[in-house]
């Protein structure tokens, strides 16, 4: 697994990103990927999950309502879909995988995998 995250940029408060997660192993679809974030000064916060299959899906209490997470097996990538983007939500981006289901999907330790993150910025 050799995952890259993309499709961060700079975007107004109430802007919509849309992040990728590709694999260029080209095995995703047998983990479960991890959306993670860190803003200067704080810690990484797990934000979503979506298992192997795309069957459950998990989200932290600061995105729900705002993010979606999906994937497309068939070009080993995954998404994170974020609308309503707020000035808070400026951090970098980072996804990882773990085998087949999230777990304790906001424990960083448990993932096996991570990509390069990819920075999102919202003005207010």
């Amino acid at each position: 697994v050799q995952l890259q995250a993309s499709g961060g940029g700079l975007v107004q408060t109430g802007g919509s990103l849309r992040l990728s997660c590709a694999d260029s192993g080209g095995s995703l679809d047998y983990y479960a990927v991890g959306w993670f974030r860190q803003a200067p000064g704080k810690e990484r916060e797990g934000v979503a999950c979506i298992s192997a299959g795309g069957g459950t899906t998990y989200y932290a209490d600061s995105v729900k309502g705002r993010v979606t997470v999906s994937r497309d097996n068939a070009k080993y990538t995954a998404y994170l879909q974020m609308t309503n983007l707020k000035p808070e939500d400026t951090a970098v981006y980072y996804c990882a995988s773990q085998d087949f289901e999230c777990g304790n999907y906001r424990d960083a330790s448990i993932y096996d995998y991570w990509g390069l993150g990819t920075q999102v910025t919202v003005s207010s």
